[in-house]
């Protein structure tokens, strides 16, 4: 059992604590947002992961998880420092790195005060110090350069870094159950402290030095969007002359070498990570001299997607203005409550400018969506939304929209018009009812 502190309650905080906690070790989980800790106190969520809520409840309650806005608090208990904080996009497309050297010095601060306290006592204090947030190569070494300056003598620290690989609507499992474990490290001592909060992880656990533990993080996630937008590529060729992206994504995916996750064509990516990493990683290789063009126009394609929509929408019902369109999905992927970088949000943005009545229903995702567009219609559920509809636009694939009463869908609409943008309905099914369908990079023929 360890001491393990996390300063930030967020995403990747939140889930990292509580299953730390789970695991057996007593954490203790600070934020600055004070009415944050007190919802987590009287476990009230600040966001919606799948199975989380549950860890937190039962770690408080077997006292393994703790809760503060203190940062010197999570100092003094813990010897192992989780920095969990936010690295939003600047606006030129960096990693807004401020949260992270803020926290830096306040630990360095909490250090120091430490040692006046037990200055008496001689004894010696340590503390491992882990990046957890997505930053830039080099951060380590800004981090450790902060805290060399700031602490006193007599203070013994190493610098780590961990990088999460934790998707939204599946953190829980990714964290206790994960591909492989990264961690960046500079002597066997950080070493000893991570096999040992690990251990109960059968996962492989690969140790390097911290410059390259920070690379694999982007190097991940920038490869993955370029699948996503490899993919939507080959779809844009499907869209001009015919052939179905998602037979020729299951004859890819068949391919060892290649494999069939990620080679969804569709709307684009979205959501927290996969647009700020990118982008940061282009404005990373700018800064050493290299153009990294082919993420580049990865970021180009994934744009592109979007606007897909709105041209088959106008395709379908001419002009747009002053038709009702139904929304379905508003989050960037299913099982979360998140909208960051949402298709959605660009696409609704890009329908009320033309004129649009948009009416929209999401299972976890109303409420954020309500703080961006407070104008448009909000449904209790999928049917109210098809009433009197002349478009439906499917924009996540929440699993209960494949359930859906199609027969019923269509009795409700004004018009039977559907645009799939996750291409994850039974088109077949559905146009044997009588929709007339438009996927991304399908081409139906079967109209009537």
């Amino acid at each position: 059992m360890k001491k393990i502190g996390i300063i930030g309650a967020g995403h990747v905080g939140l889930v990292t604590g509580a299953c730390f906690a789970k695991l057996g070790n007593k954490v203790i989980c600070a934020d600055n947002d004070e009415r944050k800790i007190k919802n987590l106190k009287n476990f009230i969520m600040p966001f919606y992961e799948p199975g989380l809520e549950k860890i937190v409840k039962e770690e408080v309650q077997n006292k393994n998880l703790f809760f503060t806005t203190s940062l010197k608090e999570v100092v003094e208990k813990a010897e192992i420092i989780f920095i969990a904080v936010g690295t939003p996009s600047t606006p030129d497309g960096r990693a807004d790195l401020s949260y992270v050297e803020q926290v830096t010095i306040e630990i360095a601060k909490s250090i120091s005060a430490i040692k006046t306290k037990i200055k008496k006592q001689k004894s010696k204090i340590y503390r491992l110090i882990v990046e957890k947030s997505t930053v830039p190569v080099l951060t380590g070494e800004w981090v450790r350069k902060t805290l060399e300056l700031l602490t006193p003598t007599g203070v013994e620290f190493d610098i780590a870094a961990n990088p999460e690989f934790l998707r939204e609507g599946t953190a829980v499992n990714d964290f206790l159950k994960p591909d492989r474990i990264i961690v960046g490290i500079e002597n066997k001592r950080a070493e000893k402290f991570f096999r040992e909060i690990y251990s109960p992880i059968k996962a492989p656990i690969i140790f390097t030095d911290i410059r390259s533990a920070e690379l694999i993080k982007h190097a991940s996630n920038s490869f993955l969007a370029l699948k996503i937008s490899y993919i939507n590529a080959i779809s844009q060729i499907c869209e001009k002359i015919g052939g179905n992206i998602t037979k020729i994504a299951e004859g890819m995916g068949y391919d060892k070498r290649i494999g069939r996750e990620f080679l969804n064509a569709g709307i684009g990516y979205g959501g927290s990570c996969f647009p700020k990493d990118v982008s940061a990683f282009i404005h990373l290789a700018e800064e050493i001299g290299i153009s990294f063009n082919l993420l580049k126009e990865v970021q180009k394609i994934n744009n592109q997607q979007r606007l897909l929509v709105i041209k088959k929408a106008r395709e379908l019902l001419w002009n747009l203005k002053n038709k009702e369109i139904g929304i379905l999905g508003l989050s960037f992927k299913p099982e979360t409550d998140d909208i960051r970088e949402s298709p959605a949000i660009e696409i609704i943005k890009l329908l009320k400018e033309e004129g649009a009545i948009i009416k929209c229903y999401d299972p976890k995702a109303i409420q954020n969506t309500k703080k961006i567009f407070p104008d448009i219609s909000y449904c209790e559920n999928s049917y109210k939304v098809a009433e009197n509809a002349n478009l439906l636009v499917f924009l996540t694939e929440w699993k209960e929209f494949k359930t859906l009463n199609f027969r019923k869908i269509k009795y409700l609409m004004k018009t039977p018009y559907i645009i799939d943008g996750r291409n994850f309905l039974d088109y077949e099914k559905i146009q044997k009812i009588g929709f007339i369908y438009r996927g991304i990079g399908i081409n139906p023929v079967r109209e009537k």
